[in-house]
């Protein structure tokens, strides 16, 4: 074979790999744009949740600037989408209080949320001793004083939006789900006591959410 023939035969297929390539990432393309397009069609909708009630077993000053805080709380989430299920990874709910953390992290169950459907959870919140700032601690004492307390309930995670067969990526969920406790007897939010130094707040309390 001449040297002619070893070089068209060497360049002939350097121009196959280069067909392959090119071939390859058209195929690819063409799989990103439709997944995009089915995406921006079917128009994912955030889920919704909603602070139905809380249960207050404690919540007073322990000591100078350390706070004492036992809470069950009812959130339910609902998936509003008709074509796309939800994957829950990771979600870890806590309170603040005048945005300082007051509570523990405590981890909701992971799991699939179909479409349309609802799952609703009941967990404790506690922290015991708790450090806060001096500031809030004379705002607590006003507060508890005047009979009505704000509470933030909070929800951090992770989550996935299935469509059919393709699952996204994972994305940070981040809830808030404000709480108004009424220690006096003014309704609608006063409490029912359901035990020795347990009161339930029926709140039915839209949150907010962001993905």
């Amino acid at each position: 074979m001449s040297a002619k023939d070893c070089g068209n035969h060497g360049h002939s297929k350097k121009k196959m790999i280069r067909k392959i390539i090119w071939a390859i990432i058209v195929f690819l393309f063409i799989v990103l744009a439709t997944i995009l397009l089915i995406w921006a069609i079917l128009q994912p909708t955030k889920p919704r949740f909603v602070l139905q009630d809380a249960t207050v077993f404690a919540f007073n000053i322990t000591a100078p600037n350390f706070l004492t805080s036992n809470f069950q709380v009812t959130i339910s989430s609902r998936n509003p989408n008709d074509k796309i299920g939800i994957y829950y990874d990771r979600l870890d709910i806590y309170a603040t209080y005048r945005n300082q953390q007051i509570t523990l992290r405590t981890a909701l169950p992971p799991g699939y949320q179909g479409h349309k459907e609802i799952d609703v959870w009941s967990p404790f919140v506690y922290g015991n001793s708790v450090p806060i700032a001096p500031y809030n601690s004379m705002s607590l004492s006003q507060d508890q004083n005047a009979g009505l307390i704000y509470v933030m309930i909070k929800i951090d995670g992770r989550v996935r939006w299935k469509v059919g067969a393709f699952i996204s990526g994972r994305y940070h969920l981040y809830v808030k789900c404000p709480a108004y406790i009424n220690f006096g007897n003014k309704p609608p939010t006063s409490g029912v006591s359901i035990g020795v130094n347990a009161v339930k707040y029926q709140l039915l309390q839209p949150c907010t959410v962001s993905v």
